[in-house]
């Protein structure tokens, strides 16, 4: 790739369609985020049990991620590109896995569906992430990002809010028990197509350029690329990891120990402590009286209900960092930012938001508090990648980006493992995971004051 020194700015428009695949991604991820928990819960799983049926998304990630980035930092395709392939790959796996998970007969198949479609979704981010390192100069960085978050928050805003959209649409959002209901099945289905399409616009309006040294670059891949090599080199980087980087990853430690807990807990906790309408407790139907019945559908008609509304309120999280990051995009066009400060200050406000839906008995009031979530979230998605890219060198940036998501995948494992007992330490309700995260969310933003990086803080 062409050094730093000499990569034109790019054009808004150019930077847009690079990251316009980042829409269907975020499809993928609002709707596994906001309705995964939701299906659990539709085939049979109890609310102690879906922290764990979630492992093995993180655990696809710990695994894929720092792989995927260390590939594409070794391809080359005159016709094909250097990371647009796997956009390619992971789009088609993903789009596939959307489609069928909400059809699954059995609670291990969701599972199981949920394990393949977080790995493809990851064969399609982590490169994405290394495009703008490999396309932008570093006065662009900050503003790359902030391009791919508000994207990201369209995508969430709108998926988030697709089973509500629906059932008002007149499809039913009820089903009998073991099965999940049609709106969640059709909104799946939709950002399966949306998540295709989206990638392949990138895919055809992006161009990439080739390594420097093209020959080099050829005979330095067929080392690189034997298995021996591969895992050699990212032990190598692992355990050569800059000192900023890892005091970065401290802080993406707790951010996504916060986020994850509201991916897997938000509904089950919300539909109970704010709308009253806990799942009801599964039935055999064919051994349940009439009356037996009508009770059940009618506890479940109410969760239902319930569920559509939280994940709409979800959205609103989506929305808000698609603010911040329009009004982030406008800003870094022209002028630099401290990144330390805005993220500290942005994820004390999402701190302050998952520590007030305790407090809330009220649908609309519950809105201002994942709009707070939101801007912090708009800050995660942009913020650590744009310091961190300002220190890696940009032939490695791909594997670097994979081993950097580490400090993602890890806190979702312990989170996956130890959720429950964690946050029934403050209480046996699941709204105690939401004060939880409010909790890590506050140490986030603490732990920013450690970055003392001069690169890593202006841009």
């Amino acid at each position: 790739m062409r050094s730093n020194s000499k990569k034109d700015k790019l054009t808004f428009f150019q930077i847009w369609n690079m990251s316009f695949g980042f829409l269907g991604i975020q499809f993928g991820f609002a709707l596994q985020g906001g309705f995964m928990s939701r299906i659990f819960q539709n085939l049979g799983a109890g609310e102690e049990e879906i922290p764990m049926l979630w492992i093995a998304a993180p655990l696809t990630g710990l695994i894929v991620q720092p792989i995927i980035g260390y590939l594409s930092d070794n391809t080359w395709s005159s016709r094909f590109g250097r990371r647009r392939p796997y956009f390619l790959i992971g789009a088609i796996l993903a789009s596939l896995t959307l489609f069928f998970i909400p059809h699954s007969p059995a609670l291990w198949v969701a599972a199981g569906g949920l394990w393949v479609l977080d790995a493809s979704i990851n064969i399609s981010m982590e490169p994405f992430r290394a495009l703008v390192a490999d396309k932008l100069p570093i006065s662009q960085r900050s503003y790359g990002f902030v391009t791919q978050t508000l994207i990201i928050g369209v995508g969430t805003w709108v998926a988030s809010s697709l089973p509500l959209i629906i059932n008002k649409m007149g499809v039913t959002n009820i089903s009998q028990p073991g099965e999940v209901p049609l709106s969640v099945k059709m909104a799946f289905s939709v950002g399966a197509f949306v998540f295709l399409i989206s990638i392949i616009y990138t895919v055809l309006t992006t161009s990439e350029s080739p390594p420097e040294n093209i020959a080099e670059f050829k005979k330095e891949r067929k080392k690189k690329l034997k298995i021996s090599q591969i895992a050699s080199e990212l032990i190598g980087n692992i355990l050569n990891m800059p000192l900023a980087m890892k005091k970065l990853g401290l802080i993406q430690f707790f951010s996504w120990f916060a986020f994850f807990s509201m991916w897997a807990l938000a509904i089950p906790a919300l539909t109970e402590h704010v709308y009253d309408a806990p799942k009801p407790a599964q039935i055999i139907w064919s051994n349940s009286s009439e009356s037996e019945k009508i009770i059940y559908e009618d506890a479940d008609k109410s969760y239902n209900n319930a569920a559509d509304q939280v994940g709409a309120q979800m959205g609103y999280y989506g929305l808000s960092s698609m603010f911040f990051a329009l009004l982030l995009t406008f800003y870094t066009a022209k002028r630099s930012i401290n990144r330390k400060l805005l993220h500290f200050g942005s994820l004390t406000i999402g701190g302050i938001g998952f520590l007030s839906m305790y407090w809330i008995n009220d649908s609309k009031i519950l809105s201002l508090s994942f709009i707070m979530i939101g801007i912090s979230w708009g800050s995660i998605l942009s913020m650590p990648y744009a310091m961190l890219s300002s220190f890696i060198e940009s032939k490695k940036m791909g594997v670097y980006m994979g081993i950097f998501n580490m400090f993602i995948v890890f806190p979702q494992i312990l989170a996956a493992k130890f959720l429950s007992p964690l946050y029934k330490f403050l209480g046996s309700e699941a709204i105690y995971a939401m004060v939880l995260a409010g909790i890590c969310l506050m140490i986030a933003a603490i732990s920013t004051f450690w970055i003392s990086d001069e690169k890593a803080i202006r841009g």
